[in-house]
């Protein structure tokens, strides 16, 4: 579905990747964990287009996204959960999730996505006419993903799910997670808790200082003993 060739992108002098590729087939969860500024979010941030790569391609289900606008990547089908959540604050719970179907003409279709969230995510429910910016750290975060999946995506990128979250509610993210999958929809995860992203992915790739150092599948990363030490804890 997803194949990133030889990415590289900088943020004026500073290189943040170094020829990054990694493929994501159709219907998997791929898990990208590395410590803090080795580039995951900088490789999310290039597939939905928030940034364009200097060099090397991108490719979508074979189209060439590289350069593309993240408008018309959204509309091919990648949704984007980002870092931080980045709701709007000032907007009820409805309207963030009407906005993340705003490429979408197909009311009856959005209609359906909006029942799937909210069912998804029961708080949002019971949320619905609040303003965003008086929900919880929990709660924004199952808002953000709600409004990525309100465009439909085939591919959903999800940057840092449970940072800053209560153990209990890192459990029911990981949950949707797999649900969602379950229902159809790719999914590339980038995880400071990598104990738990690798438990729920398919394979995983090992970012460093802007360069993949290590893929395999996800029970294979689990047992590695350098992976355990750097990243696990263990």
């Amino acid at each position: 579905m997803l194949t990133l060739e030889n990415v590289h992108v900088s943020y004026g002098p500073i290189r943040a990747l170094h020829g990054v590729s990694m493929t994501i087939g159709a219907g998997e969860v791929v898990t990208l964990i590395g410590a803090n500024g080795a580039g995951k979010s900088t490789t999310l941030r290039a597939i939905s287009g928030l940034v364009h790569a200097s060099s090397g391609r991108i490719l979508f289900e074979d189209k060439d996204i590289t350069q593309m606008s993240s408008a018309e990547i959204v509309r091919l089908g990648i949704g984007h959960s980002p870092e931080g959540r980045r709701v709007f604050a000032n907007m009820t719970v409805r309207e963030n999730l009407e906005l993340g179907a705003y490429c979408r003409k197909d009311r009856a279709g959005i209609r359906e996505d909006f029942d799937r969230a909210i069912t998804l995510f029961p708080r949002l429910k019971e949320r619905i006419g609040q303003n965003a910016g008086t929900l919880s750290g929990g709660e924004q975060q199952m808002l953000a993903m709600g409004r990525a999946l309100m465009g439909r995506p085939k591919l959903l990128l999800l940057d840092e799910p449970s940072l800053g979250l209560a153990p209990f509610l890192i459990r029911d993210i990981f949950s949707i997670i797999t649900d969602i999958n379950k229902q159809g929809t790719t999914v590339l995860l980038v995880e400071q808790n990598a104990h738990m992203a690798l438990g729920v992915a398919h394979k995983g790739y090992v970012l460093e200082t802007g360069h993949i150092i290590l893929s395999d599948s996800a029970q294979q990363l689990l047992a590695n003993d350098d992976i355990k030490k750097a990243y696990l804890g263990e």
